[in-house]
């Protein structure tokens, strides 16, 4: 994908989440998200922080004392506070913009975040191939310091595993297969234990056990 074709998708996937949360009852915005401890509307309103500069971020890193995972945290449970109908409109505004948030990953983020909010409420939210799979080679290529503050490290925590994709012709690491669709893995190489449900293959046992073992999703 080149620059336009990424932020073509970027504003698609917004514009379709942003009609998703404007259809939410004020019940489903309460509901827990896929993310440990988060809400769907904490997702939904860190989602909507995708602007934040260079400086409100150094200013929020230091209130979290340097805790990249508190800042993110603090900051959407803060944001979180706004009426849904005002982070639902804030999400939609960022359609157009090419501005990011230092070290962001806005492709990633939007279509990873529709699932953690998504799923959980039992809506069916389609990703798309072409981008599920360029997300998937950005975050299984990632390296230092553009991985500071994920908690999942796919590389590393899925070492002995072949992951191939089942609608196209994604494929990486070396060892037992599992395989499922593109969208699925991309939910695996960020740790979601949702992905589970729609992989297969001789390595399935030892993912689960993996899986099992590790800490609660965060973003």
């Amino acid at each position: 994908m080149n620059r336009d074709e990424l932020w073509q998708a970027i504003d698609h996937e917004r514009a379709g989440l942003a009609d998703l949360l404007d259809d939410l009852s004020e019940q489903e915005w309460e509901v827990a998200s896929l993310c440990s401890g988060w809400r769907v509307r904490d997702v939904a309103a860190h989602l909507s922080l995708a602007h934040m500069g260079a400086a409100q971020a150094a200013r929020e890193l230091l209130r979290a004392r340097g805790n990249i995972d508190r800042m993110l945290h603090d900051t959407a449970v803060r944001q979180a506070d706004l009426p849904t109908h005002r982070i639902s409109a804030l999400l939609r505004g960022l359609i157009g913009s090419r501005r990011k948030a230092p070290g962001g990953q806005p492709l990633l983020d939007i279509l990873v975040h529709g699932q953690d909010i998504a799923i959980p409420l039992g809506r069916d939210r389609q990703m798309p191939v072409r981008a599920a799979s360029f997300s998937a080679t950005r975050i299984w290529t990632m390296r230092w310091p553009f991985t500071m503050g994920w908690s999942f490290h796919a590389r590393k925590e899925l070492s002995g595993l072949r992951l191939a994709a089942t609608d196209c012709s994604w494929a990486a690491g070396d060892g037992e297969r599992v395989e499922g669709p593109i969208a699925a893995i991309l939910l695996l190489l960020n740790g979601r234990d949702a992905a589970l449900a729609r992989l297969s293959g001789p390595g399935m046992a030892g993912l689960r056990a993996r899986l099992t073992a590790r800490k609660p999703n965060i973003p």
